[in-house]
């Protein structure tokens, strides 16, 4: 098991950001869908918690094979996707990912959110918080993230919003910004396979980081594409996002299996994933 804490300011209020998280996340999925890969979202509904009181939970298939690296593409089949649950408490929630090929692989993540610059050392109250951990900050302006995800118009060292005034975020942005708010995730991701649990689990970190960056950078960038929108119509959005992108991901996993002949192995995922 590794488990990291990551801090993810934002030049965003909390309640700004639970705008903004669920319209990223919708617009992102889409982006990402391309090649038969990208996010099907499976269930999407309220959900009600004893302890943490009203929330939403989603079940969503992520497939990926082509991101996985090549020594574990050469292990799995063909059409591979991960399972992600999410139970949202906003401004809390608890986030799962597991893979039915690989049942000793999980990722758990808790998250919690709050209106300072990632200064609270205690906020995870969990039999987790007694452990040793590395706390990871994220800086959405000025780390590297992959080649691959870099657009001009998300770069935050350059991007100013006209509807807020926020940006352009100088060097030490986090110290000065007003308003600011922090993203913590306590990540744990166990893959408990001698001889190999050391380097997957840090890969799946690294991984989970560029994820992170990713998302926030674009939260912010796309600012103005939802800082007007109510809870009621960024709900309705998702929803019309989530059609068009199972459509998506559903005709490209068609053609997916057309074009690439499958084994037993694939046939079967592939049953299990259009039902």
């Amino acid at each position: 098991m590794l488990l990291k804490e990551y801090r993810i300011c934002m030049p965003l209020t909390v309640e700004e950001y639970r705008i903004g998280q669920l319209y990223m996340i919708s617009k992102h999925s889409h982006e990402q869908s391309d090649r038969g890969e990208g996010v099907e979202v499976v269930q999407n509904e309220p959900y009600e918690d004893p302890e943490h009181g009203q929330g939403q939970f989603t079940e969503k298939r992520v497939y990926l094979n082509s991101k996985l690296p090549s020594w574990a593409r050469a292990v799995v089949p063909k059409i591979f996707y991960v399972t992600e649950k999410a139970w949202n408490y906003y401004p809390y929630t608890i986030t799962e990912y597991t893979c039915s090929f690989l049942p000793k692989f999980s990722i758990h993540i808790e998250t919690k959110y709050e209106d300072n610059k990632g200064c609270n050392d205690n906020i995870f109250d969990t039999e987790l918080k007694d452990q040793e951990r590395e706390v990871c900050f994220v800086d959405i302006a000025y780390d590297e993230i992959p080649e691959r995800y870099y657009k001009e118009s998300e770069d935050l060292r350059y991007f100013k919003s006209d509807k807020t005034s926020r940006g352009i975020l100088q060097e030490g942005w986090r110290d000065t910004q007003e308003p600011v708010m922090c993203s913590y995730k306590l990540v744990t991701v166990k893959f408990e396979v001698w001889g190999l649990q050391t380097r997957v689990e840090q890969y799946v970190h690294k991984v989970v980081r560029d994820v992170l960056l990713l998302g926030h950078r674009q939260a912010f960038a796309w600012v103005d594409e939802w800082i007007d929108m109510s809870l009621d119509d960024v709900r309705n959005y998702e929803r019309k996002m989530h059609e068009k992108t199972n459509i998506k991901v559903w005709l490209e996993q068609q053609e997916l299996s057309t074009t690439n002949p499958s084994s037993p192995d694939d046939i079967e995922i592939h049953d299990k994933a259009s039902t």
